[in-house]
C-alpha cells in the first residue's frame, strides 16, 4: 500500500514550506539549483544526441533520453526545488489540509520563478563556454526547440499532462524503495519514458529554450515561441501532477487515513 510513501510526500511538502517561511532567498536559490540541474541534463542529452543526429541515426532520441536521466538524479540527491514536482507535493498537502490552497499556489509561483532564473543563469554559463556554438553540435537542440515552438497548443497541453504524471511518479515510486541504486534506476527509467515519448515538461523546455536563445538561432525560434509553448505546458503539468497524481492518490487512499 502506498500510504507510507504518501506520508513521506506530506512530510517533504512541509519541509519545503518550512524552508520557504524561514528564507525566501534560500527557497528561490534551491529552485534555481533545480533548473540548473535540469540544464546539465539538457546539455548532456543534446550533446550525446547530436553525434547520432548528424549521421541521421534512429538512435538519436533513445541516446538523448538515456543520458537526460542524469537531471533527475541531480535534483533528487542535490536538493533542488522543482516546480513540476511541487504540483504533486503541495497539492497533496493542501488536500490533506496541511496548508492552504493560497499558500500552495504561492509556493508554485515562487518555485516557478526560481526555476526561470536558474534556467537563464545556466544558459548564460553555457553561452560563455562556447561549447554549443558550432552547428554540428547545436543542430539537434535547435531542431527540437523549433518543433516545440510550433506544435499546436492543444497538443502541448495534453502532452504536458502525461509528462508530469510520469515525472511525478519518477519521484514518488522510489519512495517505496530502500536502496539508492534501485531508486536511481527507477528515476532514470521513468525519465527515459517521458523523454522518448515526446511529452512536454515546462522546466526542461524552459532550460532548453534559454540555451537555444543565447545561441545563433534561426528566426523560427523566438520569445513568442517560448510563450506559445510554456503557457499550455505549464497548465498541463499542473493538472498532471496536481490532479492525476495528487488528487487521485488522496482520493483512493482517503479511507486508510481516516481509519
Amino acid at each position: 500500500m502506498e500510504t507510507e510513501a504518501l506520508l513521506k510526500v506530506e512530510q517533504l511538502a512541509m519541509k519545503k514550506y518550512k524552508i520557504y517561511k524561514q528564507s525566501l532567498i534560500r527557497y528561490i536559490s534551491r529552485s534555481m539549483l533545480a533548473s540548473m540541474f535540469i540544464g546539465f541534463g539538457v546539455i548532456v542529452a543534446f550533446k550525446t544526441g547530436s553525434y547520432f543526429y548528424n549521421v541521421h541515426s534512429p538512435m538519436t532520441y533513445p541516446m538523448a533520453a538515456l543520458t537526460f536521466g542524469a537531471a533527475i538524479i541531480l535534483i533528487s540527491y542535490g536538493g533542488g526545488d522543482l516546480f513540476t514536482g511541487n504540483t504533486f507535493y503541495y497539492s497533496y498537502a493542501a488536500l490533506r489540509k496541511k496548508m492552504s490552497w493560497l499558500t500552495t499556489v504561492k509556493l508554485w509561483l515562487v518555485s516557478y520563478s526560481g526555476n526561470i532564473l536558474g534556467a537563464a543563469a545556466f544558459a548564460f554559463l553555457i553561452y560563455t563556454t562556447g561549447l554549443f556554438d558550432e552547428s554540428t553540435v547545436n543542430g539537434f537542440l535547435l531542431s527540437v526547440v523549433e518543433k516545440k515552438m510550433h506544435t499546436p497548443a492543444t497538443e502541448l497541453f495534453f502532452r504536458a499532462i502525461l509528462c508530469n504524471w510520469l515525472v511525478c511518479l519518477a519521484f514518488f515510486v522510489p519512495m517505496f524503495m530502500k536502496s539508492d541504486g534501485a531508486k536511481m534506476f527507477a528515476m532514470m527509467l521513468f525519465v527515459f519514458c517521458f523523454f522518448i515519448s515526446g511529452y512536454e515538461h515546462s522546466i526542461a523546455n524552459m532550460c532548453t529554450f534559454a540555451i537555444a536563445l543565447v545561441l545563433n538561432h534561426p528566426g523560427t525560434i523566438s520569445y513568442a515561441g517560448v510563450v506559445h509553448n510554456l503557457i499550455p505546458v505549464t497548465l498541463g503539468n499542473i493538472i498532471g501532477g496536481g490532479l492525476l497524481l495528487g488528487y487521485m492518490y488522496y482520493f483512493v487512499n482517503k479511507p486508510y487515513f481516516e481509519d
